[in-house]
């Protein structure tokens, strides 16, 4: 047992993935032995929710206060600074094995009600490795008698080393305020924001929300990371995630260098949804929800180019 839980080892050929109980964390994943992840030991804390699975709401509810169907409910403050309640209450529980084999394991974990959040569900988390990557799929049911407001996000950050292009399928992005919570959603076209055609990320200090997101011909959002070594990255979102946080680490504990990372995280809802509705989800008694998103490893133009030039 580690301070992170148990883990959870899965691999497929040049793939090799380690989940950790607490939060059902991928702690890990790696192609040909290398680290693809921004993350920590299992007997550390870590930082930044790194790796996490955020339920039962993602990134912030505004002074943690929130009603629905004509209740007002408080949830704790963990965010004193900006008065705000950040990332669910799943992220330090540690959820229960239901399967584990060579290159999947499953995780489930009961949110119970309580004060604030007075609803319940049954989650479960399936995480798979195979010749182009890792898979997750994450499946939520309303175990309740009353409806119940819902919302996830995945937190892994990828290692980058040097510079970044980044790829990103979102036509709209959310404005904040200081405390990081929306204020309006624009349009990316002619702003700094505009990553849908692949460019370098530059200067750029993201902390942002994106929506409105471009879809292929398999209704896959697809969202691209390439740095100096040659390393390309895609991270897919089927229709159950409908928007994507982004952060360029601009802010890392000083015990790492800042932007030796970036996280896309795969969003069910905007920020502070709880309050907005905007992509909230309401299960009804009953009521199943299930989302899937992923990474593939890819060869990058470059080295592609480097290795044909050799």
């Amino acid at each position: 047992m580690t301070t992170n839980g148990r883990l959870y080892e899965i691999r497929s050929g040049r793939h090799t993935a380690v989940v950790a109980g607490v939060a059902a964390t991928l702690l890990s994943w790696r192609v040909d032995g290398v680290e693809r992840l921004l993350t920590h030991a299992a007997e550390e804390l870590g930082d930044s929710y790194q790796g996490k699975t955020i339920v039962p709401w993602p990134n912030r509810i505004d002074n943690g206060a929130y009603t629905f169907d004509g209740v007002r409910h408080q949830v704790p403050i963990n965010e004193p600074d900006r008065r705000t309640a950040l990332h669910g209450l799943l992220s330090w529980t540690e959820w229960s094995l239901v399967e584990h084999t060579e290159d999947r394991v499953v995780l489930s974990q009961e949110q119970r009600p309580q004060y604030g959040y007075p609803f319940q569900l049954s989650l479960r988390i399936e995480h798979q490795v195979d010749a182009e990557g890792v898979r997750i799929t994450l499946h939520a049911t309303n175990t309740g008698h009353t409806r119940a407001p819902f919302g996830a996000a995945h937190h892994p950050y990828l290692a980058t080393a040097g510079l970044v292009e980044l790829t990103l399928p979102a036509a709209t992005y959310y404005p904040t305020d200081n405390r990081l919570l929306p204020i309006g959603k624009e349009s990316v076209a002619g702003t700094a924001l505009d990553f849908r055609t692949t460019r370098a990320l530059g200067s750029a200090a993201l902390d942002t929300a994106f929506t409105d997101l471009v879809r292929d011909e398999q209704g896959l959002a697809v969202a691209r990371v390439a740095d100096a070594a040659g390393t390309t990255t895609e991270l897919w979102m089927d229709g159950g995630y409908d928007y994507l946080q982004v952060y360029t680490d601009d802010y890392a504990p000083a015990a790492r260098t800042p932007r030796s990372g970036i996280t896309i995280e795969p969003m069910t809802c905007a920020p502070n949804a709880f309050n907005s509705g905007d992509g909230l989800i309401v299960l009804e008694p009953g009521q199943d929800w299930n989302g899937s998103w992923g990474y593939r490893s890819i060869a990058s133009i470059s080295a592609s180019a480097a290795s044909a030039s050799a």
